[in-house]
C-alpha cells in the first residue's frame, strides 16, 4: 500500500512525522492556554488586592472620624484597629479570606454602633467614609466573582485529561478560591462580602 506514491517504510515516516507534528502543536497549544489561564487567576488576585488595601485605607479616616464623636465606644475602635492590622498581615488567599471577613464584621460593628450617634451620622466625612466603604465591598465582591471565576478555568484545566499532563510537567498547582460571607450594613441591606 502505497501513501502518496512512497513505499511503506516511508508512508509510516511520514504518517509518524504527521503524528509527532500534531502532538507537539497540541502540547504547544495547551501550555499555552495553562499559562494564560494563570495569568488571569495572577491579574484578577490583583484587582481583589487593590480594593483590599484601599479598604485598609479608609479604616484610619473612620476611626478618626468615629472616635471624635463616641468616647464611649472604645472597644469597637480597638476591634476595628486590630482586625485592619490582622488583614493587612495576612498571606495565604485563605488567611486573607478569614482576616478580611473578621474586618468586614469590625467595619460593620461600627458602622452599627453609629445609629446612636445622631451628629456622628450627620458629619459629612462620615458619610462620605460610609460611602465609600459600600462601594469599596460592592468592588470587592465584583473582583471576588472574576478572580473565583478565572480560579474554577485554570483548577478545571488542570484535572481535566490530558491537560493535566502539561500542567503536571510545569509543576503548576490548582489555585485558592477567594472566599467569605456575606457582611450586613446598619441599614439592614446584605453586602455580598467581599
Amino acid at each position: 500500500m502505497a501513501f502518496l506514491g512512497l513505499g511503506r517504510m516511508e508512508a509510516l515516516i511520514a504518517i509518524a512525522a504527521i503524528v509527532i507534528v500534531i502532538l507537539v502543536v497540541w502540547v504547544v497549544v495547551a501550555r499555552n492556554n495553562l499559562v494564560t489561564t494563570e495569568n488571569l487567576v495572577t491579574q484578577s488576585w490583583r484587582l481583589i488586592d487593590v480594593e483590599l488595601q484601599r479598604r485598609h485605607d479608609l479604616i484610619p479616616n473612620l476611626v478618626r472620624v468615629v472616635e471624635a464623636y463616641t468616647q464611649y465606644e472604645r472597644a469597637a475602635i480597638e476591634a476595628l484597629t486590630t482586625a485592619r492590622s490582622a488583614a493587612m498581615a495576612a498571606q495565604p488567599i485563605g488567611q486573607r479570606g478569614v482576616a478580611e471577613q473578621g474586618l468586614g464584621v469590625a467595619v460593620d460593628t461600627v458602622l452599627a454602633r453609629s445609629e446612636a450617634y445622631p451628629q456622628l451620622r450627620a458629619d459629612e466625612q462620615f458619610i462620605d467614609l460610609q460611602r465609600e466603604l459600600v462601594e469599596t465591598e460592592n468592588r470587592l465582591a465584583a473582583s471576588r466573582r472574576i478572580y473565583n471565576s478565572n480560579v474554577r478555568e485554570l483548577d478545571i484545566a488542570l484535572e481535566s485529561f490530558p491537560s493535566s499532563i502539561i500542567g503536571s510537567l510545569m509543576h503548576m498547582s490548582p489555585a485558592e478560591y477567594f472566599s467569605v460571607t456575606e457582611t450586613v450594613q446598619p441599614n439592614g441591606s446584605a453586602l455580598p462580602g467581599m
